[in-house]
């Protein structure tokens, strides 16, 4: 008897009044059907929402833009900016030719775009996106072999010299000979960049530093030899650091390099050597393979800005040639000389020109240089 009230019990349960009925089943199955598409739109809105902003990869010296810029490019157009960063252009080269990176925007001197371009690096740009172009000042074209900017448009425009400690130093000469002083051993660097040194030792010698004659190229040589024994290292970014420490009391840099750091040591000066050095006009340019075309462009196109480039001249302390900018900056920065560089030093300068061919003449003086005891 107790099994059978059990068993009626267990009956009443499934099918009594308080059970679901059938018909509450098939609603509910219905309501769902319709419901279907709204959940996927739903879905679909959420994976949206989710779905990561775009990333811009730029490949570019140190300290080359005004970090403030970059963080206002990518409110404006919703992406990230990740920077990587190289100390000459034989480097970055010798990674992108290596297969490193996965980079849009990169910033070469103007000799090596011309390399770049011609081994089909470079990806050729859509005029259209870049308005800004119209504020170019024409003159930079001087110092470009890429006039019709059809692969890359004018960044910045510098010097290389000589900086110093003018307590530390106080027989300073504006020559490039202050290399051969014993009396700073130790205490001097030179750039780890083959045009350069070799370009401010022809310079030092009177020649061009486009030479082509081995016997020219031969006596920088032996000159840089002998200024190698007087100087603590071959270095293109950290004599930076090292000149406002005081670890080094003479270096061989980049005209904006220098003066920025002026403002942490103001014992530092910055001069341009007296036989004249090298101009060098640095660009940018997008990679034949950006993952980020457009908004490569839409980059380009920005640092053109003529508030941009103002603001970005007062930082880097090179000369953005964007013609609206320079009545932007201020008086200070537009009656430097490091900055808009004097016509006498521009006419004893010279532009580091792409010698195809010819540029194993100064890679193997370089590897001498380097292996000479």
């Amino acid at each position: 008897m107790k099994m059978n009230r059990t068993c009626r019990s267990s009956t009443s349960a499934v099918g009594g009044p308080g059970a679901p009925r059938a018909g509450f089943f098939r609603n509910w199955r219905a309501s769902l059907r319709r419901a279907a598409p709204l959940l996927a739109a739903f879905s679909l809105l959420l994976s949206a929402c989710a779905k990561k902003p775009p990333t811009l990869h730029v490949f570019i010296w140190s300290d080359y833009i005004k970090p403030e810029l970059v963080s206002a490019f990518e409110a404006l157009n919703g992406c990230k900016v990740v920077m990587d960063y190289y100390d000459s252009n034989e480097s970055m080269y010798a990674k992108l030719k290596a297969g490193g990176g996965g980079y849009d925007v990169v910033f070469p001197s103007s000799y090596m775009v011309n390399i770049m371009q011609a081994q089909g690096m470079l990806r050729p740009l859509d005029h259209t996106l870049l308005p800004n172009l119209a504020h170019l000042d024409p003159s930079a074209n001087r110092f470009t072999m890429d006039t019709n900017h059809a692969f890359s448009i004018p960044y910045m425009l510098g010097s290389s010299g000589i900086g110093y400690l003018a307590g530390k130093v106080p027989d300073f000469q504006p020559t490039w000979h202050m290399f051969e002083s014993p009396d700073y051993k130790g205490r001097m660097t030179l750039m780890n960049d083959y045009r350069e040194t070799i370009g401010a030792a022809l310079k030092a010698l009177g020649y061009s530093l486009n030479t082509l004659n081995t016997n020219e190229l031969a006596a920088a040589r032996d000159l840089i030899i002998t200024w190698k024994a007087n100087i603590a290292k071959f270095e293109s970014e950290q004599y930076k650091n090292g000149l406002v420490s005081s670890e080094f009391f003479v270096v061989h840099g980049y005209s904006g390099d220098i003066m920025q750091i002026m403002e942490e040591n103001e014992d530092i000066m910055y001069v341009v050597p007296e036989e004249g050095t090298s101009v060098a006009l640095d660009e940018v340019a997008i990679l034949k393979d950006a993952p980020q075309p457009e908004l490569a462009h839409a980059f380009l196109n920005y640092l053109h800005q003529p508030e941009v480039a103002a603001q970005n001249i007062e930082f880097v302390y090179y000369l953005c040639p964007n013609l609206p900018a320079y009545d932007l900056v201020s008086e200070e920065v537009r009656n430097d000389p490091a900055v808009f560089l004097p016509q006498e030093i521009m006419d004893r300068s010279e532009v580091v020109w792409d010698l195809g061919e010819n540029n194993a003449l100064y890679s193997r003086i370089w590897d001498e240089v380097k292996g000479a005891e």
